[in-house]
């Protein structure tokens, strides 16, 4: 697989404008099953067409019961300098019902080790609205996060997948459905608690201490070039062509052994390119750029844009602050269903 990956880096880094990148990530899947020798390779393969910016953040997602003393070890003498651990929740009837590898000691030992080892540059994923979980359960959660020193806190409510355990579960009347109602009171205490604990809420599912915000995600809001490497992984040119890779390991593998790309891409249409920014746009404090979006799209859509913004405006759901459209932060749990309803259809 990295002899594959190191192929398609080669066959593809023209597709970069910028040739100095600003942060390096290693996501997807479970990064983490890596060995040190082979992430060290990997930068050394983008190193040889690309250069860094001196202070480039570079981001290994990664499990709790991946993150054992011997490979944080070894991690701490690469250029690998923020971990993004997939921890969920500190409850362990959490854990159980989203049926994740590690137990609750596990998701607080792991963070304490990465911190001994010196990463502080840390960022925790957490799931709020749990049938298994409450307010209170939810607040314990919370100050757990603030006790370890986690600057960096990505937080979404539960979701049911077709065709998982968790949907088998309901079903069957094993546990209840999550509640809206109850998952919009906890979104609303998390931001607030995190503000008074010195975050800033700058996506709707993100937050961070100023000066550890995600430099990889916030080029994604902000509509930026981004290049994918391995199986699935998507790419955009910044402008109107987004392309993904075959999710297949072996026929991604055997395409590159014959120096073939294991991708296929479509260009965005102005419907696509404008739902896209006002999607992503909304999510965000910065909002969508009104002047971006005047020089980009037609007279067409602009006219549909001021109509459909009007009334969302005189209800107080939509501002205008600085020429950039946003949501005030007390409606962001209603965000998505916001932007949809401005969508191109």
């Amino acid at each position: 697989m990295i002899r594959a990956m190191k192929a398609e880096i080669m066959l593809r880094n023209n597709e970069l404008q910028n040739r100095t990148l600003k942060s390096l990530y290693f996501g997807g899947g479970t990064p983490s099953i890596l060995s040190v020798d082979e992430i060290n390779s990997l930068i050394d393969e983008v190193l040889r067409y690309f250069s860094f910016e001196k202070d480039i953040e570079i981001t290994l997602e990664a499990n709790p019961d991946d993150l054992d003393q011997s490979f944080l070890k070894q991690l701490a003498a690469t250029p690998v300098n923020r971990l993004s651990i997939g921890t969920q929740s500190f409850f362990e009837e959490d854990l159980k019902l989203m049926n994740r590898a590690h137990n609750a000691s596990e998701a607080e030992s792991s963070i304490k080790r990465a911190q001994d080892f010196g990463f502080e540059n840390l960022s925790i994923d957490l799931i709020y609205g749990s049938p298994t979980s409450n307010l209170e359960i939810w607040k314990q959660n919370l100050y757990k996060t603030i006790e370890l020193e986690i600057p960096h806190i990505s937080s979404y409510a539960l979701t049911v997948e077709p065709k998982t355990a968790l949907e088998n579960w309901i079903s069957k009347g094993k546990v209840l459905s999550p509640k809206e109602e109850e998952q919009n009171r906890e979104f609303y205490y998390l931001s607030d608690f995190l503000k008074d604990h010195g975050f800033e809420h700058y996506e709707v599912s993100n937050f961070a201490k100023p000066g550890f915000y995600s430099r990889h995600n916030s080029a994604y809001w902000k509509y930026q070039e981004y290049l994918g490497i391995g199986p699935s992984a998507h790419s955009y040119n910044g402008f109107d062509t987004r392309s993904w890779n075959i999710a297949n390991n072996q026929q991604y593998i055997k395409k590159l052994s014959d120096k073939t790309l294991a991708k296929e891409e479509e260009i965005l249409s102005q419907q696509d390119q404008f739902n896209e920014m006002i999607m992503i746009g909304l999510r965000t404090i910065w909002g969508v750029d009104l002047s971006h979006l005047k020089n980009k799209f037609s007279d067409q859509v602009q006219e549909h844009f001021r109509t459909e913004i009007k009334p969302k405006i005189e209800e107080g759901v939509l501002i205008i602050e600085n020429d950039h459209l946003k949501i005030p932060e007390k409606h962001w749990f209603m965000a998505d269903g916001i932007a949809s309803d401005l969508f191109l259809v």
